[in-house]
């Protein structure tokens, strides 16, 4: 099976959080159940940042997997070398999967797999979902309009949740929607630190207003009872430097200089160190496709407080967590309810889960699934 992964950008881009380490993961998983992976995509690592990686050549990531970095040379991913050898790569392939919705690579492969009569998986990565403070929505519905105009008639999307795939397919009317969560590695062992008298929080992700960081903070400032004072909470992540601001104003106004702590973005064993000394990870987020933060730190034996804008209903019934509003008032309760609970055998409980259901492999031989059923389908 010959797979082209389409992307506008692509490990180790980490500045677009998560779904970097997703789709790589994802290259990775397939081509170890026997696809042959080839990603076209750019260097890019943010607008004003490019990936330290060569542009003239295909480069081998894994057995099976190659990766083709081309030059961005304006916006987030525009790329005339993209374009170019975008054909190629689609004409070699079984299957297209595209992992873009607003980004440059995305209508230009729809054309060329549709004329090719390619089958497409198409990752929407959250991007269709919509939240109150969603950026320029007028402008993502002519985008959609023109995405419609453009795919052929063999595409799938993917989604990582059934509620993405529920609030994704309102846009796209009639297309098949596919529901494969993403992976997480479990360490080898997890030993979180010894829980003392003060309840160590963390908060990791980017620093961005879909994540609802400013509902955790006015959150904390109403933290009491056996908990005043008794707290503290890490922002482990990056975001643009006048949101980032934004959030230290208002942990200023609130008081709470001393008991929450910016680090910036974490990675490696910096990240690895932020969940072994950390009693509960809290997810306040408005919106989320899947979360992956959440599954690492239940991989990590870290219970997690998560909203009910992330699709983790189950960490409740798991007993690894809460699910909650993300209003302050509820998530200052679910802190304060949660920090009473057994903390480290819910993280067992959590762990137990991951390694049951998330692990990588099991997602890749899902994803291959898929790519056997397209091409099979009414084959180019």
């Amino acid at each position: 099976m010959k797979v082209a992964h389409i992307s506008p950008s692509f490990f180790p881009a980490r500045v677009y959080g998560g779904p970097t380490e997703s789709i790589y993961q994802t290259c990775l998983a397939t081509a170890a159940g026997g696809c042959n992976v080839r990603v076209l995509t750019t260097n890019a690592n943010g607008r004003d940042q490019v990936l330290q990686v060569s542009v003239n050549r295909e480069m081998p990531m894994g057995e099976r997997l190659t990766v083709r970095y081309s030059a961005r040379q304006a916006g987030e991913s525009m790329s005339t070398d993209f374009l170019r050898r975008l054909h190629s790569y689609i004409e070699w392939a079984d299957v297209v999967h595209l992992e873009a919705v607003y980004s440059f690579p995305t209508i230009p492969t729809l054309w060329v797999a549709g004329r090719l009569r390619k089958p497409i998986v198409w990752s929407s990565r959250g991007a269709l979902a919509r939240w109150k403070g969603a950026r320029r929505p007028h402008l993502k519905s002519i985008y959609d309009s023109l995405c419609r105009l453009t795919r052929g008639d063999r595409v799938t999307f993917h989604f990582t949740s059934e509620p993405e795939r529920e609030a994704s397919l309102q846009r796209f009317p009639g297309l098949e929607g596919v529901v494969i969560p993403n992976g997480v590695h479990c360490p080898d062992e997890a030993n979180p630190g010894q829980r003392g008298e003060t309840l160590r929080l963390l908060y990791l992700g980017r620093l961005d207003p879909i994540k609802g960081i400013e509902n955790l903070l006015e959150a904390c400032g109403r933290l009491n009872g056996s908990l005043k004072g008794k707290w503290r909470l890490t922002l482990a992540g990056a975001g643009d430097p006048s949101y980032t601001a934004t959030l230290k104003a208002s942990i200023d106004r609130l008081g709470l200089t001393n008991l929450v702590h910016l680090v910036g973005s974490v990675a490696g064993e910096e990240k690895e160190r932020c969940f072994a000394t950390a009693d509960l990870v809290v997810v306040p987020s408005h919106l989320e496709n899947f979360c992956i933060v959440v599954a690492e730190a239940l991989a990590h034996g870290v219970p997690v407080v998560a909203s009910r804008g992330t699709p983790w209903p189950r960490l409740e019934s798991e007993g690894c967590g809460l699910w909650v509003e993300n209003d302050p008032a509820t998530l200052a309760r679910a802190i304060e309810r949660i920090s009473a609970m057994p903390l480290a055998e819910m993280g067992k409980k959590g762990r137990a889960w991951m390694r049951s259901d998330f692990t990588w492999s099991r997602v890749g031989a899902q994803m291959i699934q898929l790519y056997q059923r397209l091409a099979e389908r009414n084959p180019a």
